[in-house]
């Protein structure tokens, strides 16, 4: 008892199990959905804990091991309250007959429900002038978007300077992009001659040079039109962009993310 006190951590609502204390350890992002995290889940027995508890159930249905390490788990820990009082999910064994899954703790025992869809922050009503104003607060706070992994779960996909120069669909897509994007810019958005040339300049840049190559070529052409710290976050929010699932702008708005305690999208 005296070890699993010791062991328990309550700012985090878990036990760390020999782990040093650290506020930030966990990830507040699901490993499974991606979203945020809003009830956690400890994988046993290897502990390991970015996982939402009804995605990791889900997921335990077919896969009855950590998504992290695949070591076969014998049950999911959750809502913490104390070192002695949480409730633990035991995941049935593979020669039991499909049952509901049901959670059990001392007391009592419930069949699990299905997982809900996440609702978005974002307002489901677009409006354009609150989006533009909310891209001119990003370029003022030069706040980075949080990149997101290319699988399947995110349908986020990386691209290559050949794939960019066969795919119309991605020239259309950064056309689209830079079009708003560049509205953020008073000195691009007054001239519409030199914001095509640059529009068109860009779309060159990305048939020949990697948006992020080691010797920042992308970059440092960028940067003479938009300086070096606008330019860099630019193309930072133009593959983040080009690598999402996302063909309307209205919904890159609603599910890009900052780090936290920055400016988050807001309808006006």
């Amino acid at each position: 008892m005296e070890a699993l006190q010791k062991d328990y951590d309550p700012t985090l609502g878990f036990s760390i199990k020999g782990k040093a204390k650290q506020r930030d350890a966990p990830q507040d992002t699901c490993v499974i959905c991606l979203d945020a995290v809003t009830e956690r889940a400890v994988a046993v027995p290897c502990n390991h804990l970015n996982f939402d508890f009804l995605c990791l159930c889900s997921w335990t249905q077919e896969h009855p091991s950590c998504p992290l390490c695949k070591t076969p788990l014998t049950a999911i820990e959750y809502d913490w309250r104390s070192p002695t009082d949480r409730k633990v999910y035991t995941i049935p064994k593979k020669e039991d007959k499909p049952k509901a899954p049901a959670a059990t703790t001392s007391t009592n025992r419930f069949h699990l429900p299905r997982r809900r869809p996440a609702q978005s922050s974002h307002p489901r009503i677009h409006n354009p002038n609150a989006a533009l104003a909310f891209r001119r607060r990003i370029y003022a706070e030069q706040n980075y978007s949080l990149h997101v992994g290319a699988n399947r779960t995110s349908q986020y996909r990386n691209f290559t300077p050949a794939t960019f120069t066969t795919s119309p669909a991605l020239q259309s897509r950064a056309r689209l992009f830079m079009r708003r994007e560049f509205q953020a810019f008073d000195f691009l958005a007054e001239n519409n001659a030199r914001l095509g040339f640059l529009i068109e300049y860009i779309v060159a840049i990305l048939k020949t040079t990697e948006i992020k190559d080691a010797a920042g070529s992308a970059s440092a052409l960028v940067s003479e039109f938009l300086g070096t710290s606008a330019g860099s976050l630019f193309l930072h929010e133009l593959e983040a962009w080009l690598r999402s699932p996302y063909e309307r702008l209205e919904d890159w708005d609603r599910h890009v993310q900052y780090a936290p305690k920055r400016p988050r999208y807001q309808n006006g």
